[in-house]
């Protein structure tokens, strides 16, 4: 019996953990809006018509190139909360 204890209270804190995890997960990003137009070089954080990944944007400040940023700071760092058309 104490095995399956045992066993019962790691799974226990596994699930625990992960659904903390989630948690501060969603919390984090909720607090946080993409800003295009202020990714330095090589700074993005996703990927654009141009590239597949993060990290990939070739010059500063592209008008399709975005970060997260904190939410409510974009427009003052001279940002726009949607890309260029």
């Amino acid at each position: 019996m104490n095995q399956r204890h045992a066993l019962l209270a790691a799974a226990l804190a596994t699930a625990c953990v992960a659904a903390t995890a989630g948690t501060a997960a969603a919390g984090a990003k909720a607090e946080h809006e993409k800003c295009f137009g202020i990714a330095k070089a090589g700074q993005n954080d996703c990927s654009t018509a141009g590239h597949s990944c993060a990290g990939q944007a070739k010059a500063d400040n592209g008008a399709d190139e975005w970060k997260f940023v904190a939410k409510g700071t974009c427009e003052k760092a001279g940002g726009k909360l949607t890309p260029a058309k």
